[in-house]
């Protein structure tokens, strides 16, 4: 890797190219990841030549302090970084103290001791409305085998139609689904139970496939089988998914749990409010709703002018 000019004395500098030799070499890293490290440890060299008025030193990376890393993130945050680039900034300069802390160079305490930038919460990226039916429909055109179509095609409805949990959908029995039923009662993280409604689609797709099993499965038995008669596992839905996804060229954000996210998302853009939504996804805080279907002070205004009498 070419050597960029730094402003550090020649000692450090040798370690530094030492270090990048070694991660390319015996850890072959990727090459874009040993770019960013270079790019990484040279901003943080830079910066510390600088900050103490003259060229850094391997004494002054082994007298480092919280403060000094601090300040390296707060002009990194100066010049425009946001929390993942300085997240990525900082694992940078870890690893390379770490391994002058291997060689008895550095005191590594300082970087390991000192804590990452709060990360933000990623928004989900839920299905447009005519994408979520086409792929909880597709299924059925996608298989050989008609009892495993109307199995995917069932679990990709509950999903959707109902907003369930992966894992809240295989745990299903036919006991759930007795003639009639307009609900599930669903037991979903910590414990916590919700009644969910059921629309007819999702019953339909649920009976359908329960006619086509070959399998005999108990009433309290999980229902959604693998093709040798197993307990159905998360990883054969997510897979089926990747092959809707290339059929219908969706992005690869449309994952089963994208479902999850569009049925919260699609049911607020429908005028829902965030409390039920709350309540039908099963979860313990509205800030968690909240962020889930992407909802910003915006939205909420527009409910405010909307709905309160003195608005």
């Amino acid at each position: 890797m070419n050597e960029i000019l730094i402003i550090a004395h020649p000692e450090l500098l040798e370690e530094r190219q030492r270090w990048l030799d070694m991660l390319a070499g015996e850890r072959r890293l990727a090459e874009k990841t040993l770019e960013a490290y270079e790019r990484d440890t040279r901003q943080f060299l830079t910066f510390l030549t600088g900050h103490l008025a003259e060229p850094a030193r391997l004494k002054d990376i082994h007298t480092l302090r919280m403060a000094d890393l601090r300040a390296f993130l707060a002009a990194r945050r100066r010049d425009g970084a946001e929390s993942r680039t300085l997240g990525r900034n900082l694992a940078g300069v870890r690893s390379f103290l770490n391994y002058l802390e291997r060689k008895g160079l550095a005191n590594a305490a300082a970087a390991t001791a000192i804590r990452s930038p709060k990360q933000p919460k990623g928004l989900p990226k839920p299905l447009a409305p005519p994408e979520a039916i086409t792929v909880t429909t597709f299924e059925a055109q996608m298989r050989e085998e008609p009892w495993v179509a109307a199995r995917d095609a069932a679990v990709l409805g509950l999903l959707y139609g109902c907003g369930l949990r992966i894992s809240e959908a295989l745990a299903l029995t036919p006991s759930h689904f007795p003639e009639g039923t307009t609900s599930l009662r669903i037991t979903g993280k910590g414990g916590k139970t919700r009644i969910v409604p059921l629309i007819s689609s999702v019953v339909t797709g649920v009976r359908d496939y329960l006619r086509l099993c070959p399998f005999d499965v108990g009433a309290h038995e999980p229902m959604f089988r693998g093709v040798k008669g197993g307990v159905l596992q998360p990883g054969i839905i997510q897979r089926a998914m990747q092959v809707l996804r290339g059929a219908l060229g969706l992005p690869d954000t449309a994952t089963p749990h994208a479902l999850r996210h569009s049925f919260a998302t699609h049911l607020l853009n429908g005028g829902g409010d965030l409390r039920t939504i709350q309540e039908l996804l099963g979860h313990a805080s509205l800030s968690t709703t909240q962020v889930y279907t992407g909802i910003d002070s915006a939205r909420l205004l527009d409910v405010y002018d909307r709905a309160h009498p003195r608005a």
